[in-house]
């Protein structure tokens, strides 16, 4: 298959890259830095070359956008939301001007379209989506990409969790204030974490390639959410911590300005369910955290 991924350079589009390249595949990199023979540049934001490659492309996978590991002010949100929406708008300008379209799109969304949630399990189906920063931002990425039509490229929304591997993401910085004894409760601690492991991720991505009859959002996370408790907890046994120290909101507020950041993105409950993907067949090689950790402590 010939691939194309559109901000490639980070965690996922990382991992993406060697997966479907080591399963024989042509994987080609839209980045503004190119430095190897499969990167081509582009801005995100207007059309050029890169528009080329993407005719017969067999999949396109768009991850493009800002961080969201940031301070919330005026800036910083502007081009959270701009990186995703103008990204988006101009890959489906650039398919509507080829001759032989992509034949699927996944574009990239967020578990948090959903509300905090501590018992309430979101699937596709029947998840609540809110309307706050967070949640507008993954609704108008969603709407700008399956605004734009046509019969010969499905469209896939990739509403990924936290993913979990060990060359970037969450689950270094969990790692280390585990080990530094920091690994306690966050907030009360009743806050769900979805969660997936990279390995999943990159099987998933696969498993929708493949199923055809898969299209619209759909849910990337393990079928098995846990407390940010329980998941610091488990944890500190998977690397022989004794003791973990709480971290209180008013602790968390303080800590967040000067690591420029957000405490939403330990604090928001996030509950959400693989409903679409359990359905359709797809099996989980960690659902549940315990063996996930497991397995990256291996590695």
């Amino acid at each position: 298959m010939k691939i194309i991924i559109a901000g490639g350079t980070g965690f996922l589009g990382e991992n993406l890259e060697t997966y479907f390249t080591e399963k024989g595949n042509q994987v080609y990199i839209l980045t503004r830095k190119p430095q190897r023979e499969n990167e081509i540049y582009w801005d995100a934001k207007t059309i050029g070359d890169w528009k080329n490659m993407l005719e017969k492309t067999d999949v396109l996978i768009n991850l493009t956008g800002k961080s969201v590991d940031c301070r919330y002010h005026d800036k910083n949100k502007q081009e959270i939301y701009s990186s995703r929406i103008n990204s988006t708008k101009i890959l489906q300008e650039a398919i509507d001007q080829c001759t032989e379209k992509p034949k699927l799109w996944l574009n990239a969304s967020s578990a948090t379209i959903y509300v905090h949630s501590e018992n309430h399990l979101n699937t596709e189906e029947n998840g609540v989506i809110g309307d706050d920063f967070s949640m507008n931002i993954c609704k108008s990425w969603e709407t700008e990409f399956f605004k734009g039509k046509n019969e010969k490229t499905r469209k896939v929304a990739l509403r990924t969790s936290i993913v979990l591997g060990n060359n970037g993401g969450a689950f270094p910085k969990l790692k280390t204030i585990t080990k530094l004894g920091l690994g306690g409760k966050q907030g009360r601690g009743n806050q769900m974490v979805s969660w997936i492991h990279i390995d999943d991720f990159c099987n998933a991505i696969d498993w929708i390639i493949q199923n055809e009859t898969i299209t619209g959002p759909i849910n990337i996370t393990a079928p098995a959410p846990i407390s940010n408790e329980m998941m610091m907890n488990q944890l500190r046994k998977a690397y022989n911590v004794p003791f973990g120290v709480n971290a209180p909101v008013w602790q968390l507020e303080i800590a967040s300005i000067f690591m420029k950041t957000e405490t939403e993105l330990l604090l928001k409950s996030r509950n959400v369910y693989p409903e679409r993907l359990m359905k359709s067949g797809f099996r989980f090689f960690f659902p549940t955290f315990d063996e996930a950790i497991h397995n990256l402590l291996k590695i």
